[in-house]
């Protein structure tokens, strides 16, 4: 089954509910590369309950596996992750039940060959009271499945990164298993873990998921510019532009203006940008 533009932009679902608990915190924190220095009292904050856990902002992009795009007709083997937004109406707890509306919000066509767009959009809110939690915006880039009838266009508008220097850089190592240990938060595309599917699509090892990189970025912001306040972050903004092989060390560049910080991030090993257009809202 192709792609069909009207069924896309018909596909919503409501009231889609998931709990977790402080097992899930404590392993996304772990994924993301909180407490490879398991002495890290900084660090101890989200990995160990202790006392109240900390939460990365980031982890909202885990705590539903909402099937919305499920059978619409692309070729899963051939999807990735083009673009993430969130923005938190407040800080996440470490344990939950949530309920999720979700809707497409456009598809285009970049025609045969060139793949298509699809923009997605879920809210966040708590099961119990009905409080608005988080927006997530995820744009799907279906490389195998252009041609199918759809608009042209490009998406969503990039936030634009300041003509200067990099205020600051800092580095986050990745792990050879770090794919096999994220992808226990949920996401099971065997992209992400089978080496015979991933030289077949094209990559010569399984790639780390983009929201691993996501993350990542996330919980360098956090510990470079934020110190490691959780509170602060607001939004997380990212368009992906290359995958990273588990392994592999991310630089991250960010620009501090004010509540904003815009960043990039990118590889020690290859001259390769793997995240762009980055903006980080921070609170006041």
């Amino acid at each position: 089954m192709a792609l069909n533009y009207d069924r896309l932009m018909s596909l919503k679902r409501t009231g889609d509910r998931f709990s977790y608990t402080d097992r899930e915190t404590m392993l996304y924190a772990i994924g993301v590369g909180m407490s490879r220095d398991p002495y890290d009292e900084s660090e101890l904050a989200y990995t160990f309950e202790r006392q109240k856990l900390r939460t990365v902002a980031s982890m909202a992009t885990v705590l539903q596996r909402v099937s919305l795009l499920k059978d619409c007709g692309y070729d899963y083997t051939k999807v990735v992750h083009g673009e993430q937004r969130l923005l938190l109406e407040k800080p996440l707890e470490p344990e939950g039940e949530i309920s999720v509306d979700s809707r497409v919000l456009s598809a285009f066509d970049k025609g045969a060959g060139k793949g298509a767009i699809i923009n997605t959009e879920a809210v966040a809110k708590d099961a119990k009271t009905g409080e608005k939690l988080y927006t997530l915006v995820s744009t799907t880039f279906a490389r195998g499945d252009g041609g199918f009838g759809g608009p042209s266009g490009s998406g969503l508008e990039a936030h634009k990164l300041p003509d200067r220097k990099p205020d600051l850089t800092a580095a986050a190592e990745t792990r050879l298993d770090q794919a096999l240990l994220y992808r226990l938060n949920g996401d099971r595309n065997p992209l992400h873990a089978d080496p015979e599917l991933a030289k077949r699509v094209g990559f010569p090892v399984p790639i780390l998921h983009g929201l691993c990189t996501y993350g990542t970025a996330c919980r360098t912001i956090l510990r470079e510019v934020a110190k490691y306040d959780h509170t602060r972050i607001l939004g997380f903004d990212v368009r992906f532009s290359s995958p990273v092989y588990p392994g592999e060390t991310i630089l991250t560049d960010m620009w501090v203006d004010g509540t904003v910080v815009s960043f990039r991030c990118r590889l020690k090993e290859r001259d390769v940008t793997v995240i762009n257009n980055g903006k980080c809202t921070l609170a006041s």
